[in-house]
């Protein structure tokens, strides 16, 4: 994928220098498009693991390719302790995990509070990121050749603790608050 979205969309990256290289991280980043993982895949330099939606894997060969760029599947609108246990799994070994918390693709509405919850759970810093330009590159099945833009904050620092609903809830949007103030890297 780098050299197609290097390429044919001219994908710029800002701050990647925040990306812890070693250690557990969770990194963060809103959800514009279908093509958002491979993106943030491509824009973090190093390993990240994702979680992705189980219908992914109804058809053998898309979950496959997800599976091969660091997808693993989670039910959605329900809790999965599964798909969690393997992210602080993750985390605990020393990984990198990235979390789309809005759900889906969409531009407004809920954060979920998943990603405050791992990070605090295992003290994992949180790497905000801000995608911009997906929507426009892959809208349903259109595909439209488009500049892809993406800025990494500095990392959000947070300590090991039981996660509580508030806690949770007020990291989230501080995440959130921190992903939105992120600058598109060509303005």
């Amino acid at each position: 994928m780098r050299p197609l979205l290097r390429s044919v969309f001219r994908l710029e990256v800002a701050g990647q220098e925040h990306v812890p290289r070693h250690g557990a991280v969770v990194v963060v980043a809103n959800h514009l498009s279908a093509l958002d993982p491979f993106v943030l895949g491509v824009a973090v330099p190093r390993e990240l693991h994702f979680m992705a939606k189980e219908e992914l894997w109804r058809w053998r060969p898309v979950g496959w390719a997800v599976e091969r760029v660091g997808g693993f599947p989670v039910a959605r609108g329900r809790s999965d302790n599964e798909a969690v246990e393997r992210a602080v799994d993750l985390l605990r070994a020393g990984h990198a995990v990235g979390i789309f918390p809005q759900g889906r693709v969409r531009t407004e509405g809920l954060w979920r509070r998943g990603a405050a919850r791992l990070a605090l759970a295992t003290g994992a810093p949180i790497v905000p990121v801000r995608l911009f330009g997906t929507d426009r590159a892959l809208a349903g099945r259109r595909v439209r050749i488009t500049r892809l833009r993406v800025a990494i904050g500095p990392p959000i620092a947070v300590a090991a603790e039981g996660p509580t609903l508030a806690s949770a809830q007020e990291l989230t949007e501080s995440v959130r608050a921190a992903v939105e103030s992120l600058q598109d890297p060509l303005s």
